[in-house]
């Protein structure tokens, strides 16, 4: 455990942060699955309103850092073009 009232403070913004980023990478991972799931079940529709929330999302976390931003970009490029990819 810290000694210093510094290193204890750091500690205690350590966890905190360490919870905020673990929460919006659960929320990234439940954004995706939506949008995954409305193209399993071929609905264009719900996708496209998946997507615009997914998207949305991600770029959000990715600029706070959580996640890279190339990382972000494959993401939301991924699914774009998977639910593109039901008028096909």
């Amino acid at each position: 455990m810290a000694n210093h009232a510094s290193a204890i403070k750091r500690q205690k913004q350590s966890v905190k942060r360490n919870a905020r980023n673990r929460a919006a990478r659960t929320r990234i991972k439940n954004v995706v699955k939506a949008v995954r799931a409305a193209i399993q079940k071929n609905d264009k529709v719900a996708a496209e309103e998946a997507l615009k929330t997914a998207t949305s999302t991600v770029s959000k976390i990715a600029g706070k850092g959580v996640i890279h931003w190339k990382n972000a970009a494959r993401k939301v490029s991924r699914l774009t073009k998977a639910v593109n990819a039901l008028d096909a």
